[in-house]
This record gives C-alpha cells, structure tokens and sequence, in this order.
C-alpha cells in the first residue's frame, strides 16, 4: 500500500535512473526524448489511478491526499507537454540531451515531494532538488543558438535562489524556536495563541518567501527577465509553467496557517505584494522587445493575481487560485509552443520577428492569439474568467481597493499583449520564412486551445474539482 502512495514519484524517479543510462552512452541520446515522454505519460497516467487514495509516508513527513495527487497529475501533464512542445531540442546540443530530460525529471520529482511535505526540513529538501536541477538546465543552451547570456543567466538564477533559500531556512529557524515541531499540521496548532506575536510573524513570512521566489512575486523576481531570456526556449517554456503549479499549492498549504486571528500582518504584506507584483509586472512588460523577457514580466503580474485568491484565507479563494495557475499552465504553454516553433535553431525571438505569422503559420498565429488573448482576460477565455472570480472572491472579503488596482493592471496588460497579435495578424511577412509544423506539434496546439477555450466557457467542473482538494487542507 506504501509503495501504491509513491507510485507518480516511483514512476518518474524511474523514468530518471533511464535517463541516466541512456546518459552514459552517445547513442543514448537518440533514444531520450521518447523514453522521457513515455514515463512522462505513465507519471500522469499513475497519478490519476491513484487519485483517490490518502495516508502518509516517512513518520508522517509526507502526505498523500486528493490535493497533492490531483497537483501530482497537473504537474506531471505540464512536462509532459513540454517534451512534446520541445520535441526538437533546438537549443540544446546533440550529446547533452540525454542529461537535459534527466534534470527536468528531477525536477518534476522534487516539485512533486513539495506539494506532499508537510514537514520543514522535507519540504526544504524537496524544494532544493526542484531548484538544483532547473539551476543546472539553464546553462545547459547550445552557444549556437545565440549568445552566451545563459550562463550569466545561470549565475543570477543560482544566486538569487540560494539568497531566498537562506531566508526561508531562517524563517525555518524561527517557527521551529517558536513551536519545537517542523511538522506542519503542529505548527499550525501551535502557531494560533501566539500569531499576534511578531517573532511568528516574520518567520512565516520569510519561510514564504522561498515560495515567492518559485512564484516570482515581487521583490523575489529579479531573476526572470535575464533567465528567461537566457535560458533555452524549451526550459524557459518548463521554468514558466511547471513550478509555479507547485507554488501556490505550497502558498496555500501556507496560507491555512495565517487564518488565525493575529495573521493579519501577513495577510498585509499579501496584499502589498499583490499590488507591487501587478503593477511592476506590467509596466515593465509594456516595454520589451524579447518575446520571453515580454512573458518573464506578464509572470509576474500574474503572480500578482494569484494571490489575490490566497490571501483571502478562505476555500473559495484557495480554489479559483488552483483554477487560474492551472489556466496559466496552459496559456504560457500555449505560448511558448509559438514561440519555440518559430524559431529556427532556438534563438531568441523578437517580437518583430513574428510578424505575418498568420501567413507563415495560421494554426500558429491562432495559437498565439488565443494564448494572448487568455493572458490578458479577454472572454471567452480562462485568463477572463480566472480573473473574474479572482477580483470576485476579493471583492467579497471587503479588499475593493485591491480588485480596483487589479484591474487597472489588467487594462494595462491588453495592450502588449493586443500589440504581439497585431504583429503577428496586420504585418506584411516578407523577410520571414514560412514555418514548418510537425503533425505532432499542431495536435498539442489544438488540444491546447480547446482547453484553453473550455475551461473559460466551462469553469465549473475544473472549479469544483480545485475545491474538493482544497477541502482536504482546511
């Protein structure tokens, strides 16, 4: 039955040692990206027969329940779209792309133990694991594909990453001074009598920290412009989508700790980051040429929106933040499927660069221009409706200013965005290949646009869902 619990880790983990196999040899490589995409698919395929099944592993560190499985089965669907998006490694060189799955493996496996730890130093070894692997991944980019910004990328991503695991180990520290437990469910016993007092508060605060860093919420975010632009399309297109999943169930994890009376303070600060996050996030978009340093920015705005749900400390909010990070998942997938199609030999696109795309590629151009449209919550799409009930569960708990603000940020994000669709439908192509779409590609583009379009035209069932697992953490 133990071993039943472990069964997506077990399968990835597997899928991992493969890898590493393969690794060792130079006809390995070949071999890699199917091995990858099988395991991928089994992971996904594990995780939803297990779904339903609950208890705990490793003295009572690691949980298994709906919540965790059901963020399990997303996470293991996002890698496995993003070996399917990156089908050609165009930015990776031939003899390293065996490594490269194997640390996108890893790191899907330590973003799932995440969402599973409920206990601190667990948690904290999970969360390592995510990181190391994705630390390595950047700098992996062939220095044909462009200049060498992925190791200055590299650098920053490494450094600002151990400067918010230092601060989280702190806010560790504090709350286990504070309790005598690193176990999550006895925090939160312990913390209630004594949250008014500051101590607890900054040790929860910095402990989240190491979740906004993941997010990229303000002031946590400096690392994204350079490493999304640095980094290889394809592990840009991972490091956008996938481990923010985890984030927020972590966040929300978190956030059953704040409820108490005396959180307040921390609920303050939500709010002060929602707001900056927002407005930074989309100031700064407006004034990119890089498509990816573009969506490094449009993420953190989006960052800014999801907390909305979180710091409103109540079901509803938990569950349209799930709604809309899993929508998020796919539109930047949406995106960034364009973006490394169109790319020759995984270079950086500018913005120009897609200009008559509706003549180049339609089915591309329209991806694109769903993918847009959905960021900007433009109906009928998810981002409009995820938006939505944001602002509306925020609107409830009396915060007015904050959903006005927010929605001042969102009149502020259709114009970049609009401007990408624009380049790309009312620009004359000449100058500009046409693109080459593999068959496999345009399905993933498909499918992805209907989901896109369903969850936003059909938001109850997917909401309902994200409210039963929430419902086991409260």
């Amino acid at each position: 039955m133990n071993i039943m619990l472990f069964a997506p880790e077990l399968f990835l983990l597997t899928g991992a040692l493969v890898l590493f196999l393969l690794s060792l040899s130079p006809a390995g490589a070949g071999r890699a990206r199917t091995t990858a995409l099988v395991f991928a698919i089994g992971t996904m395929v594990s995780g939803l027969v297990f779904l339903n099944f609950e208890g705990t592993l490793f003295y009572n560190a690691y949980q298994i329940d709906f919540f965790s499985q059901l963020i399990k089965v997303i996470l293991a669907a996002g890698l496995a779209v993003v070996l399917l998006i990156g089908r050609k490694l165009k930015g990776i060189a031939d003899e390293v792309r065996a490594e490269y799955y194997l640390f996108l493996f890893m790191s899907t496996l330590g973003l799932m133990m995440l969402v599973s730890s409920v206990e601190l130093l667990t948690l904290f070894i999970a969360l390592e694991l995510s990181s190391y692997s994705l630390y390595l991944l950047v700098p992996m980019r062939d220095d044909r594909a462009g200049s060498r910004l992925q190791m200055e990328a590299a650098v920053k991503y490494i450094l600002f990453g151990v400067v918010a695991t230092g601060i989280m180990l702190f806010g560790m520290s504090y709350l286990f001074g504070l309790t005598g437990t690193t176990y999550l469910g006895e925090l939160l016993t312990r913390l209630q009598p004594i949250m008014a007092q500051p101590a607890a508060i900054v040790g929860l605060a910095m402990v989240m920290c190491g979740f906004f860093y993941k997010l990229a919420v303000f002031p946590f975010h400096f690392w994204v412009p350079d490493v999304y632009q640095g980094a290889s399309n394809e592990t840009t297109t991972f490091i956008a989508s996938v481990p923010k999943i985890a984030a927020v169930a972590l966040l929300i994890r978190m956030a059953t700790m704040i409820a108490a009376p005396g959180g307040w303070p921390v609920v303050n600060l939500l709010v002060v980051l929602s707001v900056l996050s927002m407005f930074y996030g989309n100031l700064a978009a407006l004034v990119q040429k890089d498509i990816k340093r573009m969506l490094g920015f449009s993420g953190i705005a989006h960052a800014g929106y999801v907390l909305l749900g979180i710091l409103t400390l109540g079901q509803a909010g938990y569950a349209t933040a799930m709604y809309y990070i899993t929508g998020y998942l796919v539109m930047n997938l949406a995106c960034f499927l364009v973006i490394c199609a169109v790319s020759p030999k995984g270079e950086n696109l500018q913005i120009d660069d897609l200009s008559g795309l509706h003549q180049r590629s339609p089915l591309l151009a329209l991806t694109l221009a769903v993918g847009m449209f959905a960021l900007a919550g433009i109906p009928p799409f998810v981002g409009f409706m995820g938006k939505f009930m944001l602002l509306a569960n925020a609107l409830n708990e009396g915060y007015l200013t904050l959903v006005i603000l927010a929605a001042i940020n969102t009149a502020i994000s259709i114009f970049y965005y609009l401007s990408v669709v624009r380049v790309a439908y009312t620009t004359s192509p000449e100058g500009y290949p046409a693109v080459q779409v593999a068959p496999a590609t345009k399905l993933v583009s498909v499918l992805l646009m209907l989901v896109i379009i369903a969850m936003g035209i059909l938001p109850t069932p997917v909401l309902e869902i994200a409210t039963s697992a929430v419902r086991v953490l409260l």
